[in-house]
């Protein structure tokens, strides 16, 4: 029972992070760009 909570936690580790999904989108020089739907501005 412990060994298959380990595995379920590890592959939720090791899999969580594939569902972040980037934009396409040009950042100007300082890492950041338009947001045009929203109407905004912001910086990675």
């Amino acid at each position: 029972m412990r060994s298959r909570l380990l595995a379920v936690l590890c592959a939720v580790a090791v899999f969580l992070p594939s569902l972040a999904f980037a934009h396409s989108g040009g950042l100007d020089r300082n890492g950041c760009h338009h947001d045009r739907k929203k109407g905004t501005y912001h910086c990675h």
